[in-house]
């Protein structure tokens, strides 16, 4: 069993749960965080992966409900050494001039921007104290190229929001042991996606092996001298 513990949020979706299952296979023991409403995914995940994966339910934007979180996960696996903040969402279709959804950009500050804010508030606390820290955050290639992105503002704004609070807090903790990165991906291979796209070519997006692949890099001590840094990860799109 490796000495690294990991908290991943999102755990119970696609990408997440790609990442627990590639985590656990190299030994980290893992606290798969998500929404009340995938419990059972979760407890499906953890009955096929083992004792290595702890499923907890949780609103990780949630202060409360991250010290009940980190209560749980310290009494079952130990206290956390990396993260990766998967939770987010997605929510576009119309420019701003025409856009009738007056609640679009709220829930993509409280899908994508909050639930980083607040893991970040309560993870790094602890990992400053013990001078040992990892953590991947979520970005998009619209960080980058949001102009890619037109009919979807408020994400783009959001995940810009989320790469910079990322590099900010890199840089404020970069003498305590802990580093801070973010993965930019443009399109995912996902059921959903496949579904919401069905005319355009999955083999040009990025499949959920190859972006794990580089976030447990980012998370593992092979990356010790990374941080700060914001990754493109844009398959062939």
């Amino acid at each position: 069993m490796s000495d690294q513990i990991v908290v991943v949020t999102g755990a119970a979706g696609a990408l997440g749960s790609t990442l627990v299952r590639t985590l656990a296979a190299r030994g980290d023991p893992v606290a798969a965080l998500d929404v009340p409403r995938a419990h059972d995914a979760l407890q499906a995940l953890a009955g096929e992966l083992g004792a290595l994966v702890l499923p907890l339910a949780a609103d990780v934007s949630s202060a409360q409900s991250w010290a009940s979180a980190l209560s749980h996960i310290e009494a079952r696996l130990g206290t956390p050494t990396a993260a990766a903040l998967i939770a987010g969402g997605w929510a576009g279709g119309a420019p701003l001039h025409a856009t009738s959804d007056d609640d679009a950009f709220d829930r993509m500050r409280a899908a994508n921007l909050d639930t980083v804010h607040r893991s970040l508030r309560a993870l790094l606390p602890g990992m400053v104290s013990r001078q040992r820290g990892s953590v991947v955050v979520v970005g998009s290639r619209a960080v980058e190229r949001p102009w890619e992105s037109a009919g979807a503002a408020s994400y783009a704004a959001s995940k810009a929001a989320v790469v910079a609070m990322a590099r900010v807090a890199a840089a404020e903790t970069i003498d305590h042991g802990v580093r801070i990165n973010a993965v930019l991906p443009s399109v995912i291979d996902t059921p959903a996606n496949r579904a919401a796209m069905a005319d355009a070519d999955p083999g040009k997006w990025v499949s959920q092996a190859g972006l794990v692949d580089v976030i447990a890099f980012l998370l593992s001590d092979a990356a010790r001298e990374v941080t700060g840094a914001a990754i493109p990860v844009y398959g062939r799109v």
